[in-house]
């Protein structure tokens, strides 16, 4: 059993208030429309991040915008379940998901909570992961201010995000399916404005050096990202040295 702690135009400018329209609305869709608007391909991308963070066992990982705890799940799995996962999100229709889908293991804490004030201590975890979240909290530099503080000294920020496509055709086809995912989301969850805002948010976020950039004003050291996919997302890392 996981414990379940509980701590238009104008509507895109309150980003607070939007973020949590959008995963209120599509909570109950959210794993399938994740399949659906990539293909499958997350699943992937989200098995590489996992591979590339190379946890080890008898740590602790802190998950930032979990949503249903694929990152946990997968961290525990590499681990052989010799860790604990911390799962922390605003939503808690998402974190109610997280416990159905997750509920075998014990190895697995959830939080209602925001990333710009974290519920830890100083120098708590050994990897603290966010994955296709970070473009959605309200504050970005006290979310990475909270990272280096949990984290302990040898630990690694590592994060998985849409980022930007830098081959010109494959850009072209990537902003034409960006366009048609609204649509997508209409037919499927029966509203299209979550979408609007989704593919909104991942135009406006960082390109891969801006990101690292903001990364490295944070404390953090040997900063480094990978692209997946020719760019459509990146892993970016960091380590509290």
């Amino acid at each position: 059993m996981i414990n379940l702690l509980i701590m238009n135009s104008k509507q895109f400018n309150n980003k607070e208030h939007i973020v949590k329209k959008v995963f209120d609305e599509v909570s109950d869709k959210y794993d399938f429309m994740n399949d659906i608007m990539s293909l499958g391909i997350h699943r992937i991308w989200k098995k590489n991040f996992i591979s590339l963070l190379n946890p080890q066992k008898n740590t602790k990982l802190i998950d930032v915008a979990s949503g249903t705890g694929d990152i946990a799940k997968l961290y525990l799995d590499r681990i052989s379940f010799e860790g604990k996962a911390y799962c922390v999100d605003e939503n808690i229709e998402m974190l109610k998901l997280n416990k159905k889908k997750n509920n075998q293991t014990k190895n697995i804490r959830c939080f209602c909570n925001g990333a710009e004030k974290l519920p830890f201590p100083d120098n708590y975890f050994n990897y603290y992961t966010v994955s296709f979240g970070i473009r959605n909290v309200k504050n970005i530099n006290s979310t990475l201010k909270e990272a280096y503080r949990v984290l302990k000294t040898g630990g690694r920020f590592i994060c998985l995000e849409f980022s930007k496509v830098e081959n010109e055709p494959i850009k072209k086809l990537y902003k034409l399916y960006s366009s048609i995912i609204p649509e997508i989301g209409k037919v499927v969850v029966g509203k299209s404005f979550p979408y609007k805002y989704l593919t909104k948010s991942i135009e406006s976020f960082y390109n891969q050096e801006e990101f690292a950039n903001k990364i490295a004003e944070h404390k953090f050291e040997k900063i480094t990202y990978k692209n997946l996919s020719f760019g459509v997302v990146a892993i970016h890392s960091g380590w509290k040295i």
